[in-house]
């Protein structure tokens, strides 16, 4: 019941064991959610309770360790992995260290990702107990992890197709189902029973905004005061299928576009286009935003206009000035250029591509230079 063929499990791990013989690790130790699901196939919400940690083990050469909660058991059984090893989780003595020290015993230089955008999901206390009682010693694998997460398989790339095609059609649906007048926060729970009704299987991200000609937070739960002629509402939406993310927004003008809002959208517009002309394979994502940032100019402070896309809600890379990583074909990415009106408002625009060996395919139905009004 994986979400995908045991032979795209089995080709991640012939591409991360031919990657760790040239890097000269014995074996990955991993522990978080994407990671485990990449190489698992492993998918479930109950990923939300910090209760309980999982764990993977990739070799260098052989098949996977899982070291899971029994609870975990039945699902796993249904994964493509035959070596499950189980404890009735939650033991606060030992939450999976015993079997993890065992499992890892033979290993003597083990990847753990340490880099940016990393976490450890279980207690300090327990890594350092296995630490400190293996023969072997961790080190950082993050370039090794980035790199295979972020050269997406045809099968991802039809799923990240599908989603952003369910999204558009949502965003498409907006004008029929949101009104002036109507709280904030009515507009965002439409919005997800559009989402859902259009085929997402989740919206675990939607936020936004909404102001006079423009927006101040985008970030904030959504509150009761209701949308009034003038104002301009952005939705941003990470909905999901099988697990995989869209992660685009949408901007609309209630009753009248003010003129301030229609110049910062084809502005934004303008930006966007820049970012998929400039988008080709060998090009850096600080290139990229050096191309998307003379359209834009000095307008915005956010610390990057894209990112990348996959099975969590952002990746790597970032399309920032200080990310050398080089835009590969299969790469899903946001262009995500944002801008301040005045001191006060502001306005983002956001797309999915993904990479190809030409011209970058726009996953996300593109948004109308002008803003749309409802």
């Amino acid at each position: 019941m994986t979400d995908f063929s045991v032979s795209e499990f089995e080709a991640r791990l012939i591409r991360a064991q031919a990657a760790m013989t040239v890097e000269g690790f014995d074996a990955l130790f991993l522990n978080t959610e994407a990671e485990f699901r990449y190489f698992t196939g492993f998918r479930s919400l109950f990923w939300q309770s910090p209760t309980r940690p999982w764990f993977v083990i990739v070799p260098q050469s052989g098949e996977l360790t899982v070291v899971i909660p029994s609870i975990g058991t039945d699902l796993m059984q249904r994964m493509w992995v035959n070596d499950i090893r189980t404890w009735p989780s939650p033991r606060g003595e030992d939450e999976g260290v015993s079997l993890l020290i065992e499992a890892l015993g033979a290993f003597d230089r083990i990847g753990v990702p340490m880099g940016e955008e990393s976490s450890l999901r279980m207690s300090l206390t327990d890594f350092r107990a296995v630490e400190a009682s293996i023969k072997g010693r961790f080190t950082d694998c993050s370039h090794l992890i980035k790199t295979l997460r972020t050269k997406k398989s045809e099968a991802e790339i039809n799923l990240h197709r599908e989603i952003c095609r369910i999204g558009s059609n949502a965003f498409a649906r907006l004008p029929d189902v949101a009104n002036a007048g109507d709280p904030l926060a009515d507009v965002f729970r439409k919005f997800k029973i559009t989402l859902l009704e259009e085929g997402a299987e989740e919206v675990p991200y939607l936020v936004g905004g909404a102001g006079r000609g423009g927006y101040h937070d985008v970030i904030s739960p959504p509150g009761r005061t209701p949308i009034l002629d003038g104002d301009v509402v952005m939705l941003d939406t990470g909905s999901t299928l099988q697990g995989y993310f869209c992660d685009f927004d949408r901007n609309f003008a209630v009753g009248t576009a003010l003129p301030e809002a229609q110049v910062a959208h084809q502005k934004l517009w303008d930006v966007t286009q820049a970012g998929i002309e400039s988008a080709r394979p060998g090009v850096t994502c600080a290139e990229l935003f050096v191309a998307m940032s003379k359209i834009l100019g000095g307008t915005s402070d956010i610390g990057r206009i894209g990112h990348g896309l996959g099975m969590q809600l952002t990746e790597w890379p970032s399309i920032a000035a200080h990310d050398q990583t080089e835009l590969k074909a299969g790469m899903v990415m946001t262009l995500e250029p944002s801008l301040m009106i005045d001191e006060k408002r502001m306005m983002v625009v956001e797309e999915n591509i993904l990479i190809t060996d030409g011209a970058p395919e726009l996953l996300t139905k593109r948004v109308s230079r002008d803003l749309v009004v409802i």
